[in-house]
């Protein structure tokens, strides 16, 4: 925890999201956010605004924008640094310290939306993991849902191992399995997962998929020629995106998924 809040005290979150790499996440997301608010509204035919938890919230990237839509927000953030980000952006939004592993602030069938977009990315163990997820399933109300942000093993092997050449150490030192998974390391800052062991999360703490998505797709591998892009060859690739996001075939190499659940 403590290489982790150090990480994030440099790590520039806020220059991430504004990139055009970053855009493509955020529109991507925020698109199926609103369509299953959308159908949570329809569903529970209610006139108050749907409650929202966004669990390891960041600097308030979807939080803030949420809010000023007018739900119900509250953020948990472990990391001071982006909380007081968070904060000083002037938003409706409650917003606490806390980690994902114990959310007992809240009580049990809280929130009809939990958002789950950066935790997972730091747990090691399996046992972290489930513990997470079912808390996240805990504090959300009946039918509600959740969404689960991963980072993927493929990606981090094609980008990081050979396209940036450090393939050959990581075999050598053992952290990559022979068929090239690689292995969870509480050393390391992110843990990395294929699709089968999402599924296998999802199976142990009993939700139930409405959709996986590839949130970036291909923008993370072209970086370089997203921001050579004019804006209106940047609008087509997004409009790409959104018609493909959800193609089975992109959904391991993609840098994360976003895997959507239902209580």
């Amino acid at each position: 925890m403590t290489d982790l809040v150090a990480y994030y005290n440099k790590f520039n979150e806020e220059k991430r999201l504004q990139s055009r790499h970053g855009q493509v996440e955020y529109h991507t997301t925020m698109h199926y956010i609103h369509r299953f608010l959308d159908i949570l509204r329809q569903e529970r035919k209610q006139d108050k605004p749907l409650r929202i938890i966004d669990i390891g919230a960041g600097t308030g990237r979807y939080s803030v924008a949420l809010a000023a839509e007018g739900y119900d927000v509250t953020a948990v953030e472990l990391v001071k640094y982006n909380l007081g980000i968070l904060k000083q952006k002037g938003a409706n939004v409650k917003a606490y310290q806390g980690n994902a592993l114990k959310l007992k602030r809240f009580a049990d069938n809280s929130f009809d939306l939990a958002l789950l977009f950066g935790p997972m990315y730091h747990l090691h163990s399996d046992a972290e993991q489930i513990r997470a997820l079912s808390e996240a399933k805990r504090v959300t109300k009946p039918g509600g849902i959740i969404m689960v942000a991963y980072v993927m093993n493929d990606y981090s092997v094609i980008k990081y191992g050979f396209m940036e050449d450090h393939i050959a150490e990581r075999v050598k030192t053992g952290s990559l399995t022979d068929d090239f998974q690689i292995r969870h390391d509480e050393n390391e800052l992110y843990d990395y997962v294929r699709l089968e062991q999402i599924n296998a999360l999802n199976e142990a703490v009993g939700l139930k998929r409405e959709l996986i998505i590839a949130p970036d797709g291909p923008a993370d591998y072209i970086r370089p020629v997203l921001n050579a892009m004019n804006e209106e060859t940047f609008e087509l690739f997004l409009q790409y995106q959104l018609k493909n996001c959800e193609r089975p075939e992109l959904l391991g190499a993609s840098s994360h998924t976003v895997d959507i659940l239902r209580k």
